[in-house]
């Protein structure tokens, strides 16, 4: 159960806004990160500022934070706060002019004391000396303000991530800034700790102090929340008080879809799969991210897993591929319970996994082709320590053939390829051990429309072969015509099982803003919560 907020927002009625950003355009070697954005916050206003991974949520409040400045030839914008126009050129000014920021990768210092953090660099003190007594003190306060009553001398790094999270938020209450940024500060938070923070957020509000809360959790947004700006490529694409816009609709603007656009399609690969289950997931716990997921998969079909952003996509594909501990729940293959200790357990059984962020968990860039595309299959390659090279250059050739990778050589490094050449060399990777089940997160972001066609061609390919894949994609197109299944994910929980013709983009879009917490149930072909 998500916390409530109160029934009545006290708000300030006052014209003039804290935070005005107006046509703000941020690009990166040429390539646009924001184009024609803005922002505008109330005073002592909690506003909601959304959007899916890549929309300029981040570039938007690093230069309001003067982490990123205006200053490329293509950059411009103007930047009003608490009544003057400003340009933030570092986060230092940003917070001596009253915004304080709490990010989601949480910036203290783990050997200092909790204390020593909330206190750094504006340490109260006696005769030019540190008076500790006043820190500690002072540090009581500021955490008892935040519900939390613990040793503030213990250091930081003995503290739970969700107990430093809490502490980071002291350190912003404790700065009395008249605009506090919280980025992502629930998601490593259980449901009493969220409560708690959501008290901070009100006290806040009360005293006329103004919040931005960035959130992917659409029942925190509404709780909490009085406005909301979406941002969509860089754009900002709306914005309105909270209240005149319905979760269904919020989720069709941070997507892009109107209901004129949703469709079904029936996919080629939508024929019956075999009854064996290969794969299943039974309430599977992995906390902060996963909470109660269950899922099965067979062999010859795709199973799409939809969700908006920090759903649990990633995280349960990480479990299942054995890179993340389970705390609680089942995984079984071919009906064979098993508790994986480190991916090479999976591999074993057949499992690939191709991961989402391939420049930093996939591609080894100062590697060649041939090295990457063979990585993972050194194993079978080597005897006594030496590579058969004649065999692996074999298999390079055959699968830069077979995917169409575009490359001068197998020996050119693979940073200097394409995005979408990079990924074939990462799906070949994969192919290449013959796998039994292949799980694929976002396996066409960021690559060109003919790219994805392939990747999609082969998608279908290997399940006409037998093979099962677990399918994440933003792109509900995507999801709708490779699908046989779809699981729908959110805030950690598996709330909906579509088959068949109830695979839709709208049923999708439905599931994602309207899924309960409760145990599901099945109606028709969608299987949905039920209170």
């Amino acid at each position: 159960m998500q916390p409530n907020a109160p029934k009545d927002h006290p708000r300030n009625t006052s014209i003039m806004p804290l935070l005005s950003m107006v046509g703000v355009h941020k690009y990166f070697d040429g390539t646009p990160a924001l184009l024609n954005a803005s922002l505008e916050v109330g005073r002592g206003e909690v506003h909601a500022l959304i959007g899916q991974n890549g929309a300029g949520k981040s570039t938007l409040i690093k230069i309001l934070t003067g982490v990123y400045d205006l200053d490329g030839p293509q950059d411009r914008g103007t930047l009003h706060f608490d009544g003057k126009e400003l340009r933030f050129r570092t986060p230092q000014q940003a917070r001596h002019t009253g915004i304080s920021t709490i990010y989601q990768e949480i910036n203290l210092v783990p050997f200092a004391s909790i204390a020593e953090n909330i206190f750094l660099g504006r340490e109260p003190k006696r005769l030019g000396l540190i008076d500790w007594k006043s820190v500690h003190q002072q540090a009581d306060s500021v955490l008892a303000q935040v519900g939390l009553q613990i040793d503030v001398r213990q250091p930081v790094a003995q503290l739970s991530n969700a107990m430093r999270q809490m502490v980071a938020i002291a350190k912003a209450v404790s700065m009395n800034a008249k605009l506090v940024i919280m980025d992502e500060a629930t998601s490593s938070l259980d449901e009493k700790e969220v409560v708690i923070l959501f008290g901070v957020i009100e006290r806040l509000r009360r005293d006329g102090r103004s919040v931005i809360f960035v959130s992917h959790r659409l029942d925190e947004l509404f709780a909490i929340c009085d406005k909301v700006t979406v941002l969509r490529d860089g754009m900002t694409v709306h914005a309105s008080p909270m209240r005149d816009i319905s979760k269904f609709d919020l989720v069709h603007v941070m997507l892009g879809k109107v209901l004129s656009q949703l469709h079904s399609t029936t996919p080629s690969a939508r024929a019956n799969a075999q009854d064996a289950t290969c794969v299943e997931l039974e309430r599977a716990k992995a906390t902060p991210a996963l909470l109660d997921v269950s899922l099965t998969m067979h062999p010859g079909e795709t199973v799409g897993l939809a969700g908006l952003l920090g759903s649990g996509r990633t995280e349960t594909m990480r479990l299942i591929f054995g890179a993340d501990r389970m705390q609680s729940g089942q995984l079984r293959f071919d009906n064979q319970v098993l508790h994986p200790r480190h991916p090479k357990d999976t591999i074993e059984r057949g499992v690939a996994y191709l991961s989402e962020d391939r420049k930093t968990e996939g591609i080894f860039p100062h590697l060649s082709v041939r090295e990457n595309l063979t990585m993972v299959l050194l194993p079978r390659l080597t005897r006594w320590g030496i590579v058969d090279r004649q065999a692996q250059r074999k298999i390079v050739e055959s699968f830069i053939v077979q995917l169409g990778i575009k490359t001068s050589s197998m020996e050119q490094a693979i940073r200097e390829l394409s995005g979408g050449n990079q990924q074939k060399v990462l799906l070949a990777r994969w192919l290449a051990l013959a796998p039994r089940v292949l799980l694929l997160d976002e396996p066409t972001r960021g690559i060109d429309v003919g790219t994805k066609a392939d990747i999609a061609q082969w998608v279908q390919t290997l399940t006409q072969q037998g093979v099962a894949v677990l399918l994440c994609a933003s792109e509900l197109e995507e999801l709708v015509s490779l699908s046989n299944r779809v699981v729908v994910l959110r805030d950690g929980r598996s709330i909906a099982h579509l088959q068949g013709a109830d695979i839709t983009e709208k049923a999708i879009m439905g599931a994602m803003a309207d899924g309960d917490h409760t145990e599901s149930t099945t109606v028709g072909g969608l299987q949905h919560a039920q209170s």
